[in-house]
């Protein structure tokens, strides 16, 4: 079974022939080279593949893509607002590397704990924060430069240092 990251969603249609526009977090100019599907979240939990008939980079947050059969801008209707999936093998070939959405994945350890698997990256204007499990419950961790140590990309784990009582409040 795949693993899928959430990459974005699709904003908008763009022009008459179907085109959607692809707000995404990987980081880079993209234009999904080598990705023969993106997954669309139609409902909730249910990734169905689109294949890419073409694509070409906006800017570093957005693409505009055209996905085979849809060739009207009535049949691209349907997906706006619509979350965007890849399998983790493609998005760990298109994801920028110095984007925050490269971390899903990894271990934070924090003074030598390992506290969890980074679920997800929420970037928000000052801070990064990284949603994961700690222990059974749900936690969001900032991640900014007071509380980052170090990222080992080798070894996918993310070095912090936390405030005392932080983890806490997760228990």
């Amino acid at each position: 079974m795949n693993n899928y990251i959430n990459i974005g969603k699709i904003a908008a249609t763009f022009g008459i022939k179907g085109e959607l526009l692809l707000i995404h977090a990987l980081g880079k100019k993209t234009i999904f080279n080598d990705v023969e599907a993106l997954f669309i979240e139609e409902r909730k939990g249910s990734y169905l593949p689109y294949f890419i008939e073409q694509a070409k980079a906006k800017s570093a947050e957005e693409s505009i893509i055209q996905l085979e059969g849809i060739i009207t801008k009535e049949s691209a209707h349907r997906f706006i607002s619509k979350q965007v999936w890849l399998t983790e093998e493609d998005f760990r070939k298109l994801a920028g590397k110095r984007s925050p959405i490269l971390l899903i994945g990894y271990q934070l350890i924090n003074d030598g704990e390992n506290i969890g698997k980074v679920e997800e990256v929420i970037e928000q204007p000052h801070q990064v924060l990284l949603r994961l499990f700690y222990g059974e419950n749900e936690a969001f961790i900032p991640l900014h430069e007071e509380t980052l140590e170090k990222i080992d990309h080798k070894t996918k784990e993310i070095f912090v240092i936390l405030p005392e009582g932080l983890l806490d409040v997760y228990k």
